[in-house]
């Protein structure tokens, strides 16, 4: 998973003559597709974005922090809608919207997918920026994620204000 930076999450709403032959779960699109999906995406659907800080990961930790990104999105959106398709096992606490958790849901949920998408992009985008700011850390290459070159960077280097400093390899 991530050592560093935000997490975000997105809620969807596809407009109903959307194109979704080409969205499926973020993490089995090529980067530039996935670029170009969340723009059509966007264009095509009523969306909103939610974050959770590092902070906040660092203090409830990373499940309630996913949690609260999640809430924030919902609560952005503009349309309401009937019901909240949520991946994973666990749904955001007092909502006024119904929410539904599915497991592995990122690989059957057309809206799911496009959620997913939209909130990798956004999350990329952002450690991109972190990227210019700490540019020893290779943000822009590996987006966070504890690879080899992370790991090593991170014992030469320590960890930077936007490393999650509760998780084990930080």
């Amino acid at each position: 998973g991530c050592l560093a930076g935000p997490v975000f999450a997105a809620a969807v709403i596809l407009n109903n003559d959307i194109n979704i032959k080409d969205i499926k779960d973020s993490k089995k699109i090529p980067f530039q597709k996935r670029i170009l999906l969340s723009n059509y995406i966007k264009k095509n659907s009523t969306y909103a974005v939610g974050r959770a800080s590092v902070e906040e990961i660092n203090k409830i930790n990373i499940l309630n922090a996913s949690l609260l990104s999640m809430k924030r999105a919902l609560n952005k959106l503009k349309l309401r809608p009937s019901i909240a398709y949520i991946d994973g096992l666990f749904v955001p606490k007092n909502m006024k919207i119904k929410c539904e958790a599915l497991i592995k849901g990122d690989e059957k949920i057309d809206i799911i997918q496009a959620a997913s998408i939209i909130a990798k992009v956004t999350r990329d985008r952002i450690m991109d920026k972190y990227d210019i700011i700490f540019p020893e850390y290779g943000f822009s290459s590996h987006k966070g994620y504890g690879t080899k070159k992370h790991l090593d960077i991170l014992h030469e280097w320590k960890a930077t204000p936007i490393h999650r400093k509760s998780f084990r390899p930080v």
